[in-house]
Formats: C-alpha cells, sequence, structure tokens
C-alpha cells in the first residue's frame, strides 16, 4: 500500500511536469495557436496539481487492477501495454474528436498523439518497473 501511495504521487508529479514540457515549449505553443481565442490567459495551478495527483493515483490504481490482464510476463511489458492502452484510451480518442470538430492542422494532430505517447510510455514504465499486486 505504501509502494502504490508514493508510486500515485510520483506518478501525479511526473504528470503535471510532462504536460508542462510537452504542452507549453514552443513548438506546441506555435501548433495550438488555433485554440487561442477560448484558451484561458491564467491556469489555475492548485487545481492543476490536484488534477494531475488524482490522475496518478487513478492510473496506478487502474494499473494494478488490470496488472493480471495485461499481457507478458514482466513488468516492464506490463507497463509498456498498459501505457499503449491509456494512450488510446485518452489521446488517441481526443485527438480524433479534436480533429473532427475543430479546424486543427494535421501538425497539431500529430503533435498531440506523439506527445501523448511518449507522456503514456514514460508513465507506463514507472508503474511497469515499481507496481505489482500484492500477492
Amino acid at each position: 500500500m505504501i509502494r502504490y501511495i508514493i508510486v500515485s504521487l510520483a506518478s501525479g508529479v511526473l504528470f503535471g511536469i510532462l504536460d508542462g514540457l510537452l504542452n507549453a515549449n514552443p513548438l506546441a505553443r506555435k501548433l495550438y495557436e488555433v485554440y487561442q481565442p477560448i484558451t484561458r490567459t491564467s491556469i489555475n495551478v492548485p487545481a492543476g496539481v490536484v488534477i494531475d495527483l488524482v490522475y496518478g493515483f487513478v492510473l496506478a490504481g487502474v494499473f494494478l487492477l488490470l496488472y493480471n490482464s495485461l499481457p507478458g510476463d514482466a513488468g516492464l511489458v506490463k507497463g509498456l501495454s498498459f501505457a499503449i492502452m491509456v494512450w488510446l484510451f485518452r489521446v488517441v480518442m481526443y485527438a480524433a474528436s479534436q480533429w473532427m470538430m475543430v479546424n486543427i492542422s494535421a501538425g497539431a494532430i500529430v503533435y498531440t498523439l506523439a506527445a501523448g505517447l511518449v507522456e503514456m510510455l514514460i508513465l507506463g514504465l514507472l508503474y511497469g518497473l515499481t507496481l505489482k499486486p500484492a500477492a
């Protein structure tokens, strides 16, 4: 249980750092200019931190719940397969919706998919290397 709490907190912090690095860099800002008319001018940092921490706990918990059903024998493989699954449900579905509903460049969609894949793979590696269900 202690390991779950520590890894969840670490992944929540990592989630926030990766979101900042991947979504606030100059390339991302240029690609996401299409959202400028509806983007907030300031970010509610405390709410963002809480949301990322909750995501960390939820994703770590779902990883543990699915652990035995994930392909592979090693935690590393399980973590990577979990990452791909989460990427498909979280990032690919979001990108497809944006492509259908918003006049956004192909570059922005590809960047969203690639950045989301990097983020999910890093988190999946963290979970796969540190978490496994209690015996």
